[in-house]
C-alpha cells in the first residue's frame, strides 16, 4: 500500500470514529427529546396566573396552571385541586387540536427512537435519514401546536382562571409556563436534530466502501 493510500485509511477511520461518536450523541439526544415530549404532553404547566398584589375588598382572585388535559387551582390544600381527565386521556375541549398535534409529534419522536434498533440490519445512512424525515414531522406538529394552542385562549377554562380579559393570544391575568416554553424549545431541539441526522446520514453514505455495492450500482440493506 502506498504512503498516501496509507494516510487516507487512517484519515477515514478516525472520520468514521468521530461519525460514530457524534451519532451516539445524537441518539442519546433523541431519547431525550422524547421523554421531554411525554412531560409536554401531560404537564398542566402550559399556562399559569401571575403574581398578583392582592389588596383585599373583594373575593382573591384565582390562582393555579392549565395544560392541555388539566386545569389545576391552588386552594388551601398542600396538593392543587386539578380538574380534567389526564387518566383517560381527554384533553380539555378548547384544546383538542392542540394536544392531537403533539400526540402525533410524541408519535413520530418514539418512532424514530424504534428506528434507533435497525442500525443493527440495515444501511445507517437510510437508518438516519428515516429518523431525520420522522422528527422534521415531529418539529412540524409541535409547531403547529404551539401557534394553535394560545389561539383557543378565548375558552371556560381560561377564562375562570385568567379573568374575562382573555381572548385568543391574549391570556388576561396569566402568562405561559414552562411547559409552554418547553415546547418551543422542543421545536428547535426537532429542527437541530433532523438536520444532525441528514448530515449523519449523507456521510454514511459518501463513506460506504465501493464493495458495498451490488450489481446495479444500489446500496445494499446491511449496514458496514
Amino acid at each position: 500500500m502506498l504512503p498516501w493510500q496509507l494516510v487516507a485509511r487512517l484519515y477515514q477511520t478516525e472520520f468514521i470514529r468521530s461519525a460514530r461518536a457524534v451519532g451516539v450523541l445524537w441518539a442519546i439526544c433523541t431519547l431525550c427529546f422524547a421523554i421531554i415530549e411525554v412531560v409536554i404532553l401531560i404537564q398542566p404547566s402550559w399556562v399559569g396566573t401571575r403574581e398578583l398584589h392582592y389588596r383585599g375588598g373583594g373575593p382573591a382572585p384565582p390562582t393555579g396552571t392549565l395544560g392541555l388535559f388539566e386545569v389545576c387551582m391552588e386552594m388551601d390544600w398542600p396538593v392543587p385541586e386539578c380538574r380534567g381527565s389526564l387518566r383517560t386521556l381527554t384533553p380539555l375541549p378548547a384544546f383538542q387540536s392542540p394536544t392531537v398535534l403533539v400526540c402525533m409529534s410524541l408519535t413520530m419522536v418514539w418512532a424514530s427512537v424504534g428506528c434507533l434498533c435497525l442500525f443493527r440490519f440495515c444501511n445507517a445512512a437510510t437508518v438516519y435519514k428515516i429518523c431525520a424525515w420522522l422528527q422534521l414531522t415531529a418539529g412540524f406538529c409541535l409547531a403547529l401546536a404551539c401557534v394553535l394552542f394560545p389561539d383557543s385562549w378565548a375558552c371556560a377554562e381560561m377564562r375562570a382562571l385568567c379573568g374575562d380579559r382573555v381572548s385568543s393570544f391574549s391570556p388576561g391575568n396569566c402568562s405561559v409556563h414552562w411547559a409552554y416554553i418547553l415546547a418551543m424549545l422542543g421545536v428547535l431541539d426537532a429542527g437541530i436534530l433532523s438536520t444532525l441526522a441528514f448530515v449523519l446520514g449523507n456521510r454514511q453514505d459518501a463513506l460506504l466502501p465501493e464493495d458495498a455495492k451490488d450489481g446495479d450500482g444500489k446500496w445494499c440493506t446491511y449496514s458496514y
